[in-house]
């Protein structure tokens, strides 16, 4: 049954595109689980769900696999609206031992029917802080629950810090089952006179020879039992084990080792290398079970002229596709690193996505990779800003949430400089609701000190990464989407722009639109569309969110009929709430009139997965959304 699940996720992700490695590794054990466990009853919490594709082939929806991360079909991640086995909804890392914790409690207090909790967590996001908060907890309690610990060495990326090298170290080891009586026992028993010395001396030292001898004394010092390491593709022995911890009423890890991309020898045998190469699979990237092969390139066509004085030549090639925004930061990073010394680049765990792999490759002294542990990505920076280097913290804008109090009591409150450079801000796509960069603005905007920029196409992008480094005064957060940028030509390099200052684009009448990073792409569009319905619309770039650009929005209202603020990020507390804010607040009672304010954005809700071109279309962030929006508002239609 494992190996009929895995063969088809690798035929049906490796035409349709999805997250791979991480479920082909966790076959064997979503067997064993659900042969043990009574579903839903029985509790199964997948950390992340990148590893869950497994688990929902197994509880009815293998027909549905082929509409995995599709609008309308399966969700990327578990969710609990989609089945009542996906007991917890998540796509952040480290939180599935809380929640196990907070079940179980639940049922020893007579809430709901009693049953198992079985919590699934990856090595990588163990180096989380909530994950060891709840350690803690469950230890403190005793919560009968089981921890299993699916150990492969990688996250997203190859996992770094401290943490990872004692996983290792305990994978080597040939031992199945260690406990803390039985290390002492051995230790004492060493010859020569040196197991009597060590019964002697203190606890402190004992503590620390018996966790050199059996490294899951790690978690035992936190009183929770630990087995391991299980082989994680055997399924006899996975059963055997849970059979085991799931007898126990104490709560128990249980530490099995997998092979991320197993059964598929691109990612098992191409070593970190080919595991992080294959965490997700491109539509199409995989034929017959192995890599799709790559295409010739196509010829460059040849034609001849018919004037006798000149030779066959070649066409002109295509223009190349503009490039994505994340490469786009990554180059910028790259030449303000070398520029200035003190600039840093930090990531949480994702250095390919975020582009930092670039730094690391070129610059690696000013490259750091923290971890799936966002809370200590913004610490470190703050670290580093006192002491007057130049952070600049690359995190998704749904990830760098994790660590808002850091942002809000370690960054803003000491004005510290540091960068926050938020990829993916805005509809991401087929990851869902869970990875929406849907809240930066709404969240961010309401603490002091900080500078909030985004920009409207990858030109400015650069532009605003030697703004925000060259910034003395405090944070700067530096918001940019997700794909594709807009195909405008690079400056050479970035020049500094006033901050808190926007720009008209297209001077008009009556209606002005102003946009907010992605907003004025979709401006324009909807100005293009209006022009055919007999209006000119005014077209703006606000730039920043904070501070505001107030003259440049006290103009356009005073002098349009209507306003009409386009940003991708949801309303409530946004940056059309920021120009309606401004307006009230600088209301001039002598010129009581000013242009009715519309706000175009995300719903108050949560979006869910698809292509971004449908999402915006369902939540009417579009420019023929504007354009009816506007002609719907006008107090009188517009004439040709």
């Amino acid at each position: 049954m494992a190996q009929q699940t895995r063969e088809l996720i690798i035929d049906v992700i490796g035409r349709i595109g999805g997250h791979f490695g991480a479920n082909l590794g966790t076959c064997e054990l979503a067997v064993a689980l659900h042969s043990m466990l009574d579903s839903p009853r029985d509790k199964i919490l997948w950390d992340v769900g990148h590893q869950a594709y497994p688990h929902k082939i197994l509880t009815g929806r293998r027909d549905r696999l082929e509409t995995i991360r599709q609008y309308g079909g399966l969700a990327p991640f578990c969710a609990t609206f989609e089945s009542e086995h996906d007991i917890m909804g998540a796509g952040h890392a480290s939180t599935s031992i809380g929640y196990g914790v907070g079940l179980k409690e639940a049922m020893r207090n007579g809430i709901g029917p009693d049953g198992h909790v079985v919590a699934v967590i990856g090595d990588g996001a163990l180096t989380g802080g909530v994950a060891y908060e709840a350690l803690h907890q469950a230890g403190g309690l005793q919560t009968p629950m089981v921890i299993v610990l699916n150990d492969n060495g990688m996250s997203i990326s190859p996992n770094v810090g401290a943490l990872s090298r004692n996983f290792n170290r305990i994978r080597m080891n040939p031992r199945l089952f260690h406990a803390r009586e039985d290390v002492e026992k051995r230790l004492q028993q060493l010859p020569l006179g040196v197991g009597r010395r060590i019964g002697k001396i203190g606890p402190e030292v004992k503590s620390a020879l018996k966790a050199y001898w059996a490294p899951g004394l790690m978690f035992e010092e936190l009183d929770l039992a630990y087995m391991g390491v299980i082989d994680g593709h055997d399924v006899a022995a996975l059963r055997r084990a849970l059979g085991a911890a799931l007898k126990a009423d104490r709560p128990v890890v249980l530490h099995i080792h997998t092979v991320k991309g197993k059964g598929f020898a691109p990612a098992e045998d191409g070593g970190l290398e080919g595991m992080e190469r294959w965490h997700a699979a491109k539509p199409g990237s995989i034929v017959n079970r192995a890599p799709a092969p790559q295409s010739d390139p196509k010829p460059v066509p040849v034609s001849e002229s018919d004037s006798p004085g000149q030779i066959e030549k070649l066409e002109t090639p295509p223009p190349p596709a503009p490039p994505q925004y994340t490469a786009v930061f990554a180059n910028a990073l790259v030449d303000e690193a070398r520029r200035d010394s003190r600039v840093i680049g930090i990531t949480a765990a994702m250095a390919g996505g975020t582009g930092l792999d670039k730094l690391a490759a070129e610059l690696p002294g000013q490259y750091y990779d923290v971890g799936i542990a966002e809370q200590d990505a913004v610490l470190f920076a703050s670290g580093i800003a006192l002491q007057g280097g130049k952070p600049v913290c690359a995190i998704y804008s749904t990830f760098l949430q994790r660590g808002f109090d850091q942002i809000v009591h370690d960054v803003c409150l000491q004005e510290l400089n540091v960068v926050f450079a938020m990829d993916r801000a805005g509809l991401v796509g087929d990851d869902g609701p869970t990875h929406h960069g849907a809240f930066d603005i709404s969240y961010l905007r309401p603490l002091p000190h900080i500078v909030l920029m985004a920009p409207r196409d990858e030109a400015m992008l650069v532009h605003m990464m030697r703004t925000a480094l060259a910034y003395d005064a405090g944070p700067v957060a530096l918001r940019y989407p997700r794909g594709t940028a807009e195909g405008v030509p690079l400056p050479d390099r970035g020049i500094e722009i006033e901050v808190g200052r926007g720009e008209i684009l297209q001077e008009g009448e009556r209606v002005a639109l102003l946009g907010y990073g992605w907003g004025v792409q979709v401006a324009n569009d909807g100005a293009g569309l209006l022009a055919d319905a007999g209006l000119r619309p005014t077209v703006a770039d606000a730039r920043f969110a904070k501070p505001l650009d107030g003259p440049l929005i006290e103009r356009l209202a005073a002098n349009h009929e209507l306003l009409v603020t386009i940003e991708e990020n949801v309303l409530p507390g946004g940056f059309g709430a920021a120009v309606l804010e401004h307006l009230e607040d600088h209301h001039d009672p002598a010129n009581p009139r000013r242009a009715r304010v519309v706000r175009c954005g995300l719903p108050d809700r949560y979006v869910t997965h698809g292509k971004p071109a449908l999402l915006r279309a369902e939540v009417g962030l579009t420019g023929e959304s504007v354009r009816d929006r506007v002609l719907a508002h006008l107090p009188t239609t517009a004439t040709a």
